[in-house]
């Protein structure tokens, strides 16, 4: 036997974990930081007129927008322009968008999907009369439309 003989096996020093909530957090406020949250980025510019009876809607998550009005750039004129999601689109495209919306949602959603539409305050009224033509069409009855709250006389 040794004289330096060992007296029991060295134990490894355990890993501290006092860091690592810091550390959670610190991944929890990156994504946070970096995440985006959008809905479509507007192609058309938009003023929405004022109105006084208001409501506001539940479930944002079953509502399709449709865009109207004249286009941001200035190279595509300054008539009023539809934008479905995040491009432009002609009355006939309407339906068929109205149709691929409704495939991506579960059956029981389907009845309570609603249609807003934000139109500028200075588009004339047949487009919109058009749009709404081919909602009813394509039976998309439940339509809303996006306003300012407010008095409907100010300017």
């Amino acid at each position: 036997m040794s004289k330096f003989g060992r007296k029991g096996k060295k134990k490894n020093p355990e890993i501290s974990t006092a860091s690592l909530p810091d550390i959670i957090f610190m991944l929890l406020f990156f994504f946070m930081v970096v995440t985006v949250m959008r809905e479509d980025d507007p192609k058309v510019k938009i003023s929405k007129p004022n109105a006084t009876e208001t409501e506001k809607l539940e479930k944002k998550s079953l509502v399709d927008y449709i865009n109207v009005g004249p286009p941001v750039n200035k190279i595509l004129g300054t008539e009023p322009l539809i934008q479905l999601d995040d491009s432009f689109a002609d009355l006939s495209d309407i339906r068929q968008w109205i149709e691929d919306n409704r495939e991506r949602r579960d059956e029981a959603e389907k009845p309570a999907i609603t249609t807003s539409l934000k139109v500028d305050k200075d588009t004339r009224m047949g487009i919109v009369t058009d749009i709404k033509q081919e909602l009813r069409e394509a039976n998309a009855l439940k339509i809303n439309y996006s306003v300012n709250k407010g008095s409907a006389i100010d300017n």
